[in-house]
């Protein structure tokens, strides 16, 4: 009756099993079924669990588990190595889930208890606290750990996982990846959009900055008043040499020089759909907004000054009804601009703010527009017909160059620093007493006091193309769009570009060009 009832006492109690998690037996189960089991290890590293009472020699047992209340108890035998989640012990009350490494080298089992009696179906869950956990307790170098729960996880849901959730998981996966991907890819547009925008008034920025570096300070004053000297001494000699080598240069240059116009403006950007313009941001006191290089903010809403990029060039008279030769590129600076692209394409587009002349011995400004700009050549034909009596003009010359033929090239070059270079210390010393540098006023102060006039080089001809003249008369940035002239002070091409790298030789637009563009508007 006893042993009945021991009987039943065992079937009431919870099954418990070995799962094991590696060695040749992974994935199987060893299920614990009696009062008392006793365990040893094959050479071969298999686990065989037997009764106390076995055929097994008791010193090939290494552990042996009995029953302690609902669960087992585990006893380490024979001096044998017994781990215990990750510990070493002699004997433990096992709980759910318990993680037993016999020996050094495993191997490894979780401890589990059923209350049913049969073996529950292992969850994707399970899989990954089994990998999980193995990494933390293994004791195996940490790339192996990794390795093999890698291994067995993959292994496991590949054979231990029904057909429908591994299709739906593999869905699942795919599904995120495309979600990440594309929202990847919107992430990298918007990111693109967003610096593409940012380099854009970027580039704008810079040539703002640059524009306002090469604007007048009061310390560009001073530097000039102590070479001023140094510069007249310098141009008294050029002056003289052309004197000793020809008479009739100097006679070109003097009747020249009042048919030789310098043009100052500025342009903007305006917004074509509001038709607002391009201004600095500020903050709440009006004060301009700067990035972190430095360079200005901008925007088309709020009231701050309209952001204008300010230029200078040359031009010449050629006919008396006021008609102005210049370069393209000087009537409509913005192409050579590199952040016109890019604003354009923001729906912006350039602005004439300001565009006006000097004339010398005509002590102040006129406006000028632009006639007709060439698309086949670098020039432009402009019109100041407010100014008052017949101008002096340059004629056009009907004789071919020759390489070796002397020319003279007339401008502006580097814009209002060069005429304030002539003006002498007393001019010098009252611009830096009124501190007044601003771009249009200088201008007009300079005008007022007969300072506009245009410096001129002399210089050789070296190669002739339809195109193009090529000569070596000194020149730079400010002087496009000036005369070039023959000995006779006849018009012989428009200066047009530097090449400074190739020794300071110089390009001209010949001048059969300028008459074609004369003759389309009927000025020729």
């Amino acid at each position: 009756m006893d042993e009945i009832s021991d009987n039943l006492a065992v079937t009431q109690i919870a099954t418990a099993s070995l799962e094991h998690l590696t060695g040749s037996e992974r994935c199987t189960v060893s299920w614990l079924t009696g009062i008392a089991v006793d365990v040893s290890l094959s050479d071969d590293h298999r686990i065989r669990i037997v009764e106390p009472d076995s055929e097994l020699a008791l010193d090939t047992v290494i552990a042996r588990l009995h029953r302690s209340g609902d669960s087992y108890e585990i006893e380490a035998r024979n001096d044998y190595p017994l781990w215990i989640n990750g510990k070493p012990v002699v004997s433990k009350q096992l709980e759910q889930r318990d993680l037993i490494e016999f020996g050094d080298t495993g191997p490894l089992c979780r401890y589990r208890l059923y209350q049913q009696g049969s073996r529950v179906q292992r969850s994707l869950g399970d899989m990954v606290s089994d990998c999980i956990d193995y990494t933390r307790v293994s004791r195996k170098p940490r790339a192996a750990r990794l390795s093999s729960a890698f291994r067995n996880f993959f292994r496991d849901f590949a054979f231990e996982t029904t057909l429908l959730f591994r299709l739906s998981v593999i869905a699942a996966i795919v599904i995120l990846f495309l979600t990440v991907f594309y929202q990847n890819r919107a992430n990298v547009r918007l990111q693109q959009q967003a610096e593409s925008s940012a380099l854009q008034l970027e580039s704008f920025a810079r040539t703002l900055t640059r524009t306002n570096l090469e604007a007048l300070r009061l310390s560009d004053l001073n530097t000039l008043r102590q070479k001023l000297d140094q510069s007249l001494s310098i141009a008294a000699e050029r002056l003289d040499l052309l004197e000793k080598r020809s008479a009739a240069s100097i006679r070109v240059i003097a009747e020249a020089t009042r048919s030789v116009v310098f043009l100052q403006g500025a342009y903007g950007f305006r917004d074509t759909a509001s038709g607002r313009m391009l201004r600095y941001r500020v903050n709440d006191a009006g004060q301009p907004l700067f990035s972190w290089r430095g360079e200005p903010l901008f925007t088309v809403e709020g009231d701050g000054e309209v952001a204008e990029r300010q230029f200078t060039g040359t031009a010449f008279v050629v006919s008396s009804n006021g008609a102005l030769m210049t370069n393209r590129h000087v009537a409509k600076p913005w192409e050579d601009d590199t952040s016109v692209e890019s604003l354009v394409e923001q729906g912006m587009e350039p602005v004439l703010i300001k565009f006006v002349a000097y004339l010398p011995y005509i002590d102040t400004s006129f406006p000028v527009r632009l006639l007709k700009a060439s698309d086949e050549s670098d020039l432009a034909i402009l019109l100041c017909s407010d100014v008052v009596g017949n101008l002096p003009y340059l004629r056009l010359s009907d004789k071919q160059l020759k390489p070796g033929d002397e020319v003279i090239v007339m401008g502006y070059p580097t814009g209002l620093r060069s005429m304030l270079a002539q003006t002498g210390d007393a001019f010098l010393a009252e611009l830096q007493e009124d501190e007044n540098l601003e771009f249009w006023d200088v201008a007009e102060r300079l005008s007022k006091s007969n300072f506009i006039r245009p410096l001129a080089s002399r210089g050789i001809v070296g190669q002739l193309t339809t195109a193009t003249i090529v000569y070596d008369a000194d020149t730079t940035h400010g002087g496009s769009g000036g005369p070039v002239l023959d000995i006779n002070g006849n018009v012989v091409a428009i200066n047009t570009a530097i090449i400074p790298e190739y020794g300071g030789s110089n390009f001209g637009v010949p001048v059969e060009h300028a008459k074609r563009l004369l003759a389309q508007v009927d000025l020729l």
